[in-house]
This record gives C-alpha cells, sequence and structure tokens, in this order.
C-alpha cells in the first residue's frame, strides 16, 4: 500500500505500528438529502462514479421524510461539483475522523469511552475498510478538533 492517511488517528490503546493507507489528504463525509422514491441513490452513485470519485464509504438513514445518504469519497471537489448539479438533492459537508483499531472486541469501546469522558458526541459512526486485522472507524463528532487531540 502507498499513501499517507493524514487524518486517521491510531487507537490510542494500541501500539502497533500503523499500516499504510490509500488515502490521503483529509476525507469528508456528504450528508447528501434525497427524494424518497425508487432509483434515487442509483442515480447518485452513477453521477458520483461517472464523474471518477470513488465512494470509500456509505451509510443510509431513513428517520426523516428524506432519506440521508452518508457518502465518503475520494475526491471532495468533483463529489462537491457533481452533487451541487443534481435538482432534488441537497448536501451538507462535514469533517471525520478516521480511527484504526485492532480487529477484536473491546477496542471500540475504549475509543467511544474516551471520547465520552470528554464529553464529546458521536453523531455518526462507521465502517471505512478492514485489513490486516485492522479496522478503519469513520466518525463525525461534535468537536472534531478536541476528538483528534483526545485520540492522537
Amino acid at each position: 500500500m502507498s499513501g499517507i492517511c493524514r487524518n486517521c488517528i491510531p487507537n490510542p490503546f494500541y501500539s502497533s505500528p500503523l499500516i499504510g493507507s490509500k488515502r490521503s489528504g483529509t476525507l469528508k463525509e456528504f450528508d447528501v438529502y434525497m427524494q424518497n422514491k425508487p432509483g434515487e441513490l442509483s442515480k447518485i452513485c452513477e453521477l458520483l462514479g461517472n464523474q471518477g470519485v470513488n465512494i470509500k464509504a456509505i451509510a443510509s438513514e431513513r428517520a426523516a421524510k428524506r432519506p440521508l445518504v452518508k457518502i465518503v469519497t475520494d475526491d471532495e471537489v468533483t463529489a462537491k461539483a457533481a452533487l451541487s448539479r443534481v435538482p432534488g438533492i441537497s448536501y451538507e459537508l462535514k469533517e471525520v475522523i478516521v480511527v484504526k483499531l485492532p480487529d477484536k472486541p473491546g477496542e471500540l469501546a475504549k475509543v467511544t469511552k474516551r471520547l465520552a469522558k470528554a464529553a464529546i458526541n458521536v453523531d455518526s459512526i462507521y465502517i471505512l475498510g478492514k485489513e490486516h486485522g485492522i479496522t478503519e472507524m469513520v466518525l463525525t463528532v461534535d468537536d472534531p478538533k478536541k476528538a483528534e487531540g483526545l485520540l492522537r
């Protein structure tokens, strides 16, 4: 693997060296609000793919009237331009924190407990990828700078 993940934070309770990352630069989460009808997710995924934007992580919710899809891409600039041209959708851009954890029971609990003790609320969390016994988690929090400082 090549590249350096500049916003990856190792698990503070895990002392082994980090594996390399295919990502470089800062990752952002697009919270995409779309119409509640068949084909909308397909339209967004196809649009991004046709523009050469790779989806690194995706999660969805349907708690409100408009479904929400959380998308982390490898190209913020192109994704922004593409999504801005689609009628019927809107999006918010959020900073994400990528935490690397050993893929074993209790590791995520250690990180979330540390955030809770510092009164940092986790807004969203999902898996970015797994490789060589390491899981990369994406987190959005209410105080990213404080969380990054705490987890470094």
